[in-house]
């Protein structure tokens, strides 16, 4: 009988540890198989497509984009955006997470859905929805347009409007989770041995998520950089002004400006390659702090 029991014991502990994949190796073999294909015709192949076609006529055709007026103001343009959606993300984020993880209030779940709206809402509908409110024959787009001069529909602050709207979640949905994780304990030990509210979030909360902030940002700034269709809407398309590299890419092709329009295309793939990069090297340098957050994504 003890025997029995004993058998019994080590089968079923041997049940527990049994391994979730039961499939045989040669369906594992074949979903793998797949899987990479599919990368390779979707994304690898495309990408690739990018450079071939940009270096086609040589490295002397290829660089002749960059002395192309609007190309030249297209990729300002893009920087300027992302230089500052990219910090007004970066308060929001560190503002939000810490309000949500460290507090409980009325309201805190609606905050958090709100956080996550632009993963749902279409960045088109954003943009005409900024024509409503913004827009000239707005209440307030035509106080600001008639008193104080200001453009804000068809300019660059409709831009920065519309990249700062699609961007919104990244760095915020990065630390919301981490910090909930980590909870208050670290903050509420440093306030007991006489440290302030501002030195405990500087000196305790921020060198916790660094790592998941950075990585945050990274993906903010790859986004405020491709974004194509709320910019689309509410830029207007006016050239060496409201033009963002995507933008400009579009309207090279349109234009039968092939070699142009690769080029400028490449330098897009090549920022989002560097930031995948970067991405990846996070990702494996410091996995246990940023799996957390990872998990809404």
């Amino acid at each position: 009988m003890a025997d029995a029991v004993f058998h019994a014991t080590r089968n079923d502990r041997a049940l527990a540890f049994r391994s979730p994949v039961t499939e045989p190796r040669n369906f594992r073999l074949v979903a793998i198989g797949l899987t990479l294909v599919l990368l390779a015709v979707f994304l690898l192949l495309p990408l690739a497509a990018v450079f071939v076609e940009a270096f086609r006529f040589g490295i002397a055709k290829y660089l002749e984009v960059f002395s192309n007026p609007d190309a030249l103001a297209a990729i300002k343009l893009t920087l300027l955006i992302a230089l500052i959606a990219v910090p007004c993300n970066l308060v929001f984020g560190i503002a939000a997470a810490w309000a949500i993880a460290k507090y409980r209030f009325p309201g805190r779940a609606f905050l958090i859905s709100l956080i996550d709206l632009p993963f749902s809402v279409s960045p088109v509908v954003a943009g005409l929805v900024y024509i409503l409110l913004l827009g000239s024959n707005s209440a307030v787009g035509g106080w600001l347009l008639e008193d104080f001069g200001i453009r804000v529909i068809f300019a660059v602050p409709g831009v920065v409007l519309a990249t700062i709207f699609v961007t919104f979640p990244f760095i915020a949905r990065e630390l919301i989770p981490l910090m909930q994780d980590q909870g208050n304990g670290d903050e509420e030990a440093a306030i007991s041995l006489g440290a302030s509210g501002w030195q405990a979030f500087w000196y305790v909360t921020l060198p916790n998520v660094k790592w998941a902030l950075l990585y945050g940002v990274l993906l903010c700034n790859a986004r405020a950089m491709g974004e194509f269709g709320a910019v689309a809407v509410l830029s207007g398309k006016l050239r060496g002004e409201t033009v963002t590299m995507p933008l400009q890419v579009e309207l090279f092709y349109n234009e039968y400006m092939s070699v142009a329009a690769f080029s400028l295309a490449s330098v897009l793939a090549g920022l989002a390659l560097v930031t995948l990069v970067a991405k990846s090297w996070l990702e494996w340098r410091f996995a246990d702090q940023l799996a957390t957050g990872s998990r809404t994504h």
